[in-house]
């Protein structure tokens, strides 16, 4: 296949969609409106600018657009925790589609945002006219190896970490050291593609407080904090799988799965069995890839992204 070799389109911040939940949504674009929507689902601890890369490249043949998700950069923060479930976020994506004027789009998500978009694509299917995902592990398949599986219970041992009390100011402190420390993978060297420019935008973004004075992180580590879904503790069993049907958790949406198996948090065992609930499914393992693979291999994850399209 091969690459375009026109110019990177240009890409627009700062703008906002008021949307019928109450709900205001930072996103930045690329390409114009009317155009095919493709639409880029950022996770933790990122935002918009995780997918600037895949905004120029896109841009040029779709309408391509990535919002900030709630508790994130310059979108709307609410402070109950309960707000950060995965249906709230992904009913804020269904709106911002339709706000946008579509009725249809294709979806790309990495890490949280997959796992919303996961929930996304269950409960409307008729939106998307195609998924992929990118190092985010379906909800079904997640949850029973939290449940079953010590190696990833102790992969996953920092969702504990995160639900508590003050670990926002914990990842602050030190200018960011902790959640830096995340991208880096461990104690090793900073990556390539976090250069001090993009540092200096994840920093502001980590920096912008809630409506309401609160710490300016508190939002996206809500997240941790509404899932049901975490390694069980003394204190806290596991999510009771008995209560979900997994017939309720097919995915009737072609997907295409990108995986990065160098992750240490979301290892490549949680791809095993996905055909179950996705039956048109495709998957593209990248071997020397991290969990941060969209910047790692921006243009290879571009190449995988097009052959996806419809």
């Amino acid at each position: 296949m091969e690459t375009l070799m026109t110019a990177p389109a240009v890409i627009h911040h700062l703008q906002f969609a008021s949307l019928p939940n109450g709900m205001r949504l930072h996103y930045a674009s690329a390409g114009e409106p009317g155009k095919p929507l493709i639409l880029f689902v950022h996770g933790f601890p990122e935002f918009w600018y995780a997918w600037e890369r895949q905004l120029a490249e896109f841009g040029q043949t779709h309408f391509a657009v990535a919002p900030d998700l709630r508790g994130f950069n310059l979108s709307g923060k609410p402070a109950e925790v309960e707000a950060y479930r995965p249906k709230h976020v992904a009913e804020d994506l269904v709106q911002l589609i339709r706000t946008l004027g579509y009725s249809r789009c294709v979806i790309v998500a990495h890490d949280w945002g997959g796992a919303v978009c996961w929930n996304l694509a269950m409960q409307h299917p008729e939106l998307v006219e195609r998924l992929v995902i990118v190092n985010a592990p379906h909800p079904y398949l997640f949850a029973r190896a939290l449940t079953a599986d010590p190696a990833q219970q102790a992969a996953s041992a920092y969702m504990n970490w995160l639900r508590k009390p003050g670990s926002e100011q914990a990842l602050a402190a030190n200018d960011f050291a902790l959640i830096e420390k995340m991208l880096s993978g461990g104690d090793g060297p900073r990556p390539a593609w976090f250069t001090d420019g993009v540092r200096s935008r994840y920093h502001a973004a980590w920096s912008a407080p809630g409506e309401d004075g609160s710490h300016s992180l508190t939002g996206s580590v809500n997240y941790y904090r509404a899932t049901p879904m975490r390694p069980p503790t003394d204190s806290e069993p596991a999510a009771d799988l008995s209560r979900f049907n997994p017939a309720d958790a097919v995915v009737r949406v072609p997907t295409l799965v990108i995986w990065g198996e160098q992750d240490r948090a979301l290892p490549k065992t949680l791809v095993e069995g996905l055909s179950d609930f996705v039956p048109d499914l495709r998957v593209e393992r990248i071997p020397e890839g991290t969990h941060w693979v969209i910047h790692e291999q921006p243009e290879r994850v571009n190449l995988l992204i097009r052959s996806a399209l419809p």
